[in-house]
């Protein structure tokens, strides 16, 4: 059996209980061993050394100079360990962290830099030095955001009036190092910590914060006067912010901007909930973008204000066609300074680009990709002038400027023997009068864009009467030997439990089935089921899903 820790409100309670826990456990059988029985302080209780005030790590060996991955690695995990009472922030331990990454052989060497020495340095100092409180039941919680972008932390405390350091450090709160996010904008940073802070103390204590501290100051219109933030200013960032709503859910304590008095609390981080970003169209220049991943054109066009004529900006860009026009996205923001309203039919720029304005970005194993973020959150973050994002859905045959812009974008950016000619159209047009092809059918064989041939189906008469929908080509293929063709589905079987999700493999030339219950349908079961099924029915060439 593992340490038992009994807590009582005073001595007389707490010896009684211990004497009763003895009794009970030699009664059962159990053989205690008397001098391991703790009556007094110092407590070592789970890696913790417990005194009457304070809480500190027991006597933790810091490896100085780690040699290999395996060293450093459990190094680092010492001091994640520790980090909750001794404060070691993610700033602190990032460079050690880095190190990390590499050669994947546990025995693989690694050498330390400077920085990484002096982050060793730093936590044997904070052994040493730094220390957590036992808390008092007759005190409230509080909670307050510290640190700088993009390594904002948290302390749990409470603020014991009239001792000589009245602030009492409970726990430190660190968000991960590894963000699940690509783009994490400073409020759901902090709304993250809130969350989290808001857990632990239930866990902790089984109670809510009484009072959440948010030392905030604004970037002004200057770059050098900052403005503080108000309660006013602070309740429109609530109520634009989800995340923050999220966290604060059925919080009933208070919420200050101000922090208390204390060396520890100086530090401040610079949160903006004024964004460039509007949320209403502007009265500007329209830009629009696109990309084709077959022609690998980045795209932007716009009308010119005064000639009223078109103009547009390509690049070939390599990669896919959600890098391509994030590229187009870029060179926008690059060329405008002015306001400007962004149309793209790309959910993900879309996305990225009404997230990207002061957020942190976390690293990427694709470079391009890394850059291309990189220099969207600098070029937004210092924009001086307001923009408006806007997603729409691609091939829509709506009138007005925004349709029209969109297909003015999608025709730049088509491969160039797909751009149809004018007599091209009226053979198509003709064609159609005589064999009513449908659109697929147009496109195959004149090579038209897919808003080319809906135009010229939507206009013909006949068609709009007679038209039937159009079941397509090959919609369950079949496979002519086994292991040719598979088609693979997730059905859902309540009964089953936690192992609802069922996913099934089938051949499609011999019949053969292959089932297997997973507890949910993400990628992990998919590869999982895959994985079952090619050691049973073999390997196959092509999986329709």
């Amino acid at each position: 059996m593992d340490d038992i820790l009994i807590c009582c409100p005073n001595n007389n309670i707490l010896k009684d209980t211990l004497d009763l826990v003895v009794k009970v456990l030699t009664s059962a059988g159990f053989q205690l061993q008397e001098d391991k029985v703790q009556r007094m302080p110092p407590w070592k209780y789970l890696g913790l050394q417990i005194t009457a005030r304070t809480v500190v790590p027991q006597k933790l060996e810091i490896i100085g100079n780690p040699k290999t991955l395996a060293d450093l690695h459990s190094l680092c995990g010492s001091l994640n360990w520790v980090r909750p009472w001794l404060g070691l922030t993610n700033e602190d331990l990032s460079s050690l962290l880095n190190l990390l990454k590499g050669e994947r052989e546990l025995l693989s060497p690694r050498v330390l830099t400077p920085a990484a020495k002096t982050v060793i340095e730093k936590a044997q100092k904070a052994l040493t030095e730094r220390q957590a409180h036992r808390f008092k039941p007759e005190l409230p919680f509080k909670f307050i955001v510290l640190g700088k972008l993009p390594h904002l932390h948290g302390l749990i405390f409470q603020w014991a009036e009239g001792q000589r350091d009245p602030l009492l450090i409970i726990e430190w709160v660190f968000l991960s190092h590894q963000r699940p996010k690509t783009i994490t904008k400073p409020q759901e940073l902090m709304a993250q910590l809130i969350q989290k802070a808001r857990v632990r103390l239930q866990e902790l204590a089984g109670c809510d914060f009484m009072c959440i501290h948010l030392p905030v100051r604004l970037s002004g219109e200057g770059k050098n006067s900052p403005e503080r933030l108000t309660k006013e200013m602070f309740e429109h960032l609530l109520q634009s912010n989800a995340n923050l709503q999220l966290a604060l859910d059925s919080y009933s304590g208070q919420i200050s901007v101000h922090a208390p008095s204390h060396k520890l609390f100086h530090e401040e981080f610079h949160l903006i909930p004024r964004e460039k970003r509007s949320q209403r169209p502007l009265k500007a220049l329209t830009v629009f973008t696109d990309a084709s991943g077959t022609s690998n054109k980045s795209m932007m066009t716009w009308r010119n204000p005064q000639t009223q004529l078109w103009e547009a900006d390509v690049e070939f860009v390599e990669g896919s066609p959600q890098i391509a026009e994030l590229a187009a996205v870029v060179r926008a923001f690059e060329k405008f300074s002015e306001p400007i309203n962004l149309v793209t039919d790309s959910a993900y720029v879309a996305g990225v680009v009404s997230r990207a304005e002061q957020a942190v970005l976390k690293g990427i194993e694709n470079e391009h990709l890394f850059r291309l973020l990189s220099k969207l959150i600098y070029l937004v973050s210092n924009r001086e002038q307001p923009f408006y994002v806007m997603h729409i859905r691609s091939h829509t045959p709506l009138p007005g400027e925004i349709a029209e812009g969109n297909r003015k974008a999608d025709s730049l950016a088509a491969p160039a023997e797909k751009v149809c000619l004018p007599d091209v159209f009226q053979q198509a047009k003709i064609s159609h009068q005589q064999y009513h092809q449908n659109v697929p059918g147009l496109i195959r064989q004149f090579q038209l864009t897919r808003n080319q041939a809906k135009a010229i189906v939507a206009t013909c008469p006949n068609c709009q009467l007679q038209a039937v929908p159009s079941l397509g080509i090959g919609v369950n293929p079949r496979g002519l030997k086994s292991c040719e063709v598979w088609q693979t589905d997730i059905t859902h079987i309540p009964s089953f439990g936690r192992l609802k999700y069922v996913h099934v493999s089938i051949d499609t030339y011999s019949g053969a089935v292959y089932a297997s219950a997973h507890a949910g349908e993400k990628s992990v079961h998919a590869k999982q089921h895959l994985v079952q099924a090619f050691s049973v029915l073999g390997i196959p060439k092509e999986i329709k899903t």
